[in-house]
C-alpha cells in the first residue's frame, strides 16, 4: 500500500494495538521454561499484516463494542494464525525457511521447541477467549471459543491442510470447485471467523452476523487467490517469505488451473462481492470495504 490513505493509517494503529496487546498477553518468563515462552514471542510479534485482527476490530467497532474486548480477540486469533504458520513452515509441511522477513521458528529455535511453540500458541489463544477480561457474559466467551475451535480444526484449517497435502500427491490435478473448498477450509474460514468475532462479541442481529460472515468468507477467497499470485509474481524481498514455490511443489491453486489474468478477474470479482454484503451497514464499514479492494491489490 502507498501513501497514508485512510486504511493504511487504520492499518497501522490496528497493528500497533494488536502488538501491545500480544506483548502484555505474552509476557517474558525466567526459568527453564524460558525458551518456550521466547519462542512464542518470535513467532507472533513484530510482524505481520494482522489483517485477521483488524477484521475484528472493525466487526466490534459496528457494534459499540469495548475495544479492550475486541484487541483480546484479536490477539488470540494471531496467536492461532501464528501457531499455524509455524507448524505450516515445519519441514514435514512446506519446509520454509523465511517468514516475515526472518527465519521461521523452527530455525531459529529447533523443530521441537518450534512444535511446542505452536501448540502453546493455540492453547493461549483458547484461554485468552475464555478470559472473563474479553466478555462479561460467559456465553459469548464459550461461542467465541467454539467457533474458533471450528475454522482451525478439522473442518476448518487443518482439514485445508490435510487436503493441501493430499493434491501434492495426487496424479490429476483437482477441479475449481475442489481448490475453492480446500481454500476455503485452510484460509477462509478463519478469516470467516474473524469477520464474525465482532458482531458475536456485540450480540449482533442474525442479519447484520450474517453479512460480516458472507463479507468475511468472500474476503478469504479473494485473500487466497491474491495470495498465490504473489507467489508467482512478487519476489521474496516484497513478501517476506520465499516465492515461487507453489508452481514446483504441485500446489493446487487456481493460478496454476486457471492462470494468472484469469485467477486475477475471479478475486476481483469475489472482492466486489465481499463489499456488496456490508451495503446495510452504511458508511461506518467503509474500512472494511477499502480492505476488500486492498486485499487483491497488495505486494506482500
Amino acid at each position: 500500500m502507498t501513501g497514508d490513505t485512510p486504511l493504511s493509517a487504520a492499518l497501522r494503529e490496528a497493528a500497533a494495538e494488536i502488538e501491545h496487546t500480544l506483548d502484555m498477553l505474552l509476557p517474558q518468563e525466567e526459568g527453564p521454561e524460558a525458551k518456550l515462552y521466547a519462542a512464542m514471542r518470535y513467532s507472533v510479534l513484530g510482524g505481520g499484516k494482522r489483517m485477521r485482527g483488524f477484521l475484528v476490530l472493525e466487526g466490534a467497532a459496528q457494534f459499540g463494542v469495548s475495544r479492550v474486548s475486541a484487541l483480546r480477540v484479536a490477539a488470540a486469533i494471531e496467536m492461532l494464525h501464528a501457531y499455524s504458520l509455524v507448524h505450516d513452515d515445519l519441514p514435514a509441511m512446506d519446509n520454509d525457511e523465511l517468514r516475515r522477513g526472518k527465519p521461521t521458528t523452527h530455525r531459529a529455535y529447533g523443530e521441537a521447541t518450534a512444535i511446542l511453540a505452536g501448540d502453546a500458541l493455540q492453547a493461549h489463544a483458547f484461554a485468552v477467549l475464555a478470559g472473563e477480561d474479553t466478555h462479561s457474559d460467559p456465553a459469548v466467551r464459550a461461542e467465541l471459543c467454539l467457533r474458533l475451535a471450528l475454522a482451525a480444526g478439522s473442518k476448518g484449517m487443518c482439514g485445508g491442510q490435510m487436503l493441501d497435502m493430499l493434491a501434492e500427491e495426487a496424479t490429476e490435478a483437482l477441479s475449481e470447485s475442489a481448490i475453492g473448498r480446500l481454500q476455503l477450509l485452510k484460509t477462509g474460514k478463519l478469516i470467516e471467523f474473524s469477520a464474525e468475532a465482532g458482531a458475536v462479541l456485540g450480540k449482533a442481529p442474525g442479519p447484520q452476523r450474517h453479512a460480516l460472515c458472507a463479507y468475511g468468507r468472500e474476503l478469504g477467497a479473494a485473500f487466497q487467490i491474491a495470495d498465490d499470485i504473489l507467489d508467482a509474481t512478487a519476489s521474496a524481498e516484497e513478501t517476506g517469505k520465499a516465492t515461487g514455490k507453489d508452481a514446483g511443489a504441485g500446489k493446487a491453486t487456481l493460478v496454476g488451473l486457471l492462470g494468472l489474468e484469469r485467477a486475477r478477474v475471479q478475486a476481483e470479482r469475489l472482492a466486489a462481492q465481499a463489499r456488496s454484503h456490508l451495503d446495510s451497514f452504511g458508511e461506518r464499514a467503509d474500512l472494511l470495504r477499502m480492505l476488500a479492494d486492498y486485499t487483491i491489490a497488495r505486494r506482500s
